[in-house]
């Protein structure tokens, strides 16, 4: 946590945020408000942030590394809501505020009437940032867990061995993007307030902001009616483009025209490849991607990973 007599520095110098969220989204989206120089005072019940109790690892402090990772450069304070003092306290902070950030489930901050409508009253120019799982709507109660979101969005079923299980993200990624959209969001409100005075709410949530990063894979089942399949670390559009086999150990390669593709050939020594028919185009190189992987692994086992990557790099 960031030291309380040390002054924020940055383009968000002098808003304050009242971060009233907790494990990752709303952490994330609070902290890259305060490394751009928001003053960020974080609420915590007396048992702290879930965070603080996943470990290991832990840093050299015993401190949970999860904890650490979302949490720089903020202050915080100990605040039992359901406590008069302590409710008291939080509706004074978030009356001050000129950000509220909270993602609780649905219904929780109005229990404590600390909902947007009632801060609104005491605060009218608040920008007030309701970050859930998945919106107000149905599916409202479930728990906002980035691996449930994986997979009810869609995000599991292409990620992962073509013939294995579907796989989650090595991160929790939909918490992250979440965490960007609320700070977009948040800044956008306040340029707004900054032409009328008046304050936002902002409402952000898992499941859409995983939707919305499914980009082509979406858009290609919206338009075909085939929904993508796993492909490893295959890319369903491009081709070569993923991990290949040298003679040591694995490199990626990454190809996105036939420009680059007639480069390579000529660097693995099969400058005769580009011109084969079957390669000829990305869409012949995707159509036959198997039999150019064979091709291609023949060619890397004369060299070592970094022998290829030196020759490759240009």
């Amino acid at each position: 946590m960031a030291d309380a007599d040390q002054a924020p520095t940055g383009a968000l110098r002098g808003i304050r945020v009242a971060d009233f969220s907790r494990v990752l989204a709303g952490p994330y989206a609070t902290m890259v408000l305060a490394d751009f120089g928001a003053d960020v005072i974080k609420v915590e019940s007396p048992a702290g942030d879930d965070t603080r109790h996943w470990s290991p690892p832990v840093d050299a402090t015993g401190r949970a590394t999860y904890f650490g990772g979302v949490n720089r450069n903020k202050r915080s304070v100990a605040l039992d809501l359901a406590d008069a003092a302590g409710l008291a306290e939080a509706r004074r902070l978030a009356a001050s505020a000129d950000v509220v950030v909270e993602n609780f489930r649905p219904g929780v901050m109005a229990r404590f009437g600390l909902a947007y409508e009632d801060v609104r009253e005491l605060n009218p120019g608040v920008v007030y940032c309701s970050i859930t799982g998945f919106g107000a709507g149905e599916g409202a109660a479930l728990a906002g867990y980035d691996l449930l979101v994986q997979a009810v969005g869609g995000l599991m079923s292409i990620t992962g061995d073509p013939d294995g299980d579907p796989s989650k993200v090595g991160v929790a990624l939909v918490d992250v993007l979440t965490g960007q959209n609320a700070v977009a969001g948040i800044l956008l409100a306040l340029r707004e307030r900054d032409r009328t005075g008046q304050g936002r709410l902002v409402e952000v949530n898992l499941l859409q902001s995983l939707l919305s990063a499914l980009t082509n894979q979406a858009s290609s089942t919206l338009a075909t009616g085939t929904p993508p399949r796993r492909l490893g670390n295959q890319h369903p559009s491009i081709a070569p483009y993923a991990v290949f086999r040298a003679a040591d150990r694995e490199l990626v390669i990454a190809v996105g025209n036939d420009r680059q593709f007639a480069a390579l050939a000529g660097v693995v020594g099969l400058p005769g490849l580009a011109g084969d028919a079957r390669f000829l185009t990305n869409a012949d190189r995707v159509a036959h991607r198997d039999e150019l992987r064979e091709t291609l692994e023949r060619a890397l086992a004369a060299a070592s990973a970094g022998a290829w990557v030196d020759a490759l790099t240009v």
